[in-house]
């Protein structure tokens, strides 16, 4: 039997997110999820580990960042 959590999609990969377009202007949520991501500063890069909530946070905000799989 799977385990929920450890062993869902995405489990063990990690992604690195760039912020490339700047959330001035854009909606109070997108603005406090970037934040949220680590994400400070134009071309600020973090790593996350590709889990659901951070995927999902990505979706939402993907037209102001870059991202990468990097394993």
């Amino acid at each position: 039997m799977k385990e929920k959590g450890a062993a869902s999609k995405g489990a063990g990969k990690r992604i690195r997110i760039q912020l490339v377009r700047s959330p001035i202007a854009c909606i109070p949520a997108h603005r406090a999820t970037v934040r949220a991501l680590g994400l400070r500063k134009m071309n600020a890069i973090v790593e996350h580990d590709a889990s659901p909530a951070i995927l999902g946070m990505v979706k939402a905000v993907g037209y102001l960042l870059a991202v990468e799989e990097i394993g």
